[in-house]
């Protein structure tokens, strides 16, 4: 019997778009649903379950941005964006709304590839239980304590807040203002330098090297990603 295709939904109002992408995650494999506005994608998204979402916000019925919102609600697992709008202010919007990632029209297929083969694996990898593993760092969420190669790393409670955020968003770009919002709290909105500050010192603690971060990954004037994508 052969393998069970992963189920990706396309909601794209452009023929010749959904027509590249069909053909595109068809031939790495994906089995394709096509959906040309937001209605008959979220009719879609309510009676199936696929594995991934990519999404246009320039729909003819409805900004991509509430399609966005009304199929989180139930949706937890990847939804990427795939979309011409290309200003910081609107990728951020869709980050802070749920997605998991953003990319720009025209975009390279081995790149979009890659980003549904990362979100498609750490979705399917996040951590369920209290304990969580990488490179050699072992993080108990339920015991707050961390390990790297056997030995404890002493992280502040902000610190480990921080890093239990990471996990628990795993290869999703967080932006600066979500970190603190959950970290710090609403009142320290546009504080960007403790984020700043504080995945830097989560670097210096669990990175090989801080300069050239692995796992802590800078979207820049986004905010970060935590990937696994180049562990070892």
């Amino acid at each position: 019997m052969p393998p069970i295709k992963e189920e990706i939904l396309v909601i794209d109002d452009e023929a010749q778009m959904r027509r590249l992408l069909s053909v595109t995650l068809e031939s790495a494999g994906y089995s394709v649903t096509l959906a040309e506005n937001a209605a008959e994608g979220i009719r879609n998204a309510e009676t199936h379950r696929y594995e991934a979402i990519v999404l246009d916000l320039g729909l003819p019925d409805s900004d991509g941005i509430d399609v966005l919102k009304k199929i989180r609600q139930w949706a937890v697992y990847p939804i990427i964006i795939l979309s011409v709008r290309s200003s910081e202010n609107g990728i951020i919007e869709a980050l802070d709304a749920g997605a998991n990632d953003y990319l720009t029209k025209p975009f390279r297929s081995g790149e979009l590839l890659a980003r549904i083969r990362s979100a498609l694996r750490l979705y399917t990898t996040s951590p369920g239980g209290s304990k969580f593993f990488f490179s050699g760092i072992e993080v108990d969420l339920e015991m707050r304590v961390v390990r790297k190669r056997g030995e404890v790393v002493k992280l502040t409670p902000t610190e480990f807040s921080l890093l239990s955020l990471f996990i628990h968003n795993a290869g999703k770009v967080l932006t600066h203002n979500y970190i603190l919002q959950q970290v710090w709290g609403p009142k320290f909105e546009g504080e960007s330098q403790y984020t700043r500050v504080y995945v830097g010192q989560l670097r210096k603690k669990l990175e090989e090297n801080p300069n050239n971060p692995s796992f802590f990954v800078t979207e820049s004037g986004i905010g970060y990603r935590f990937t696994l994508e180049n562990e070892k």
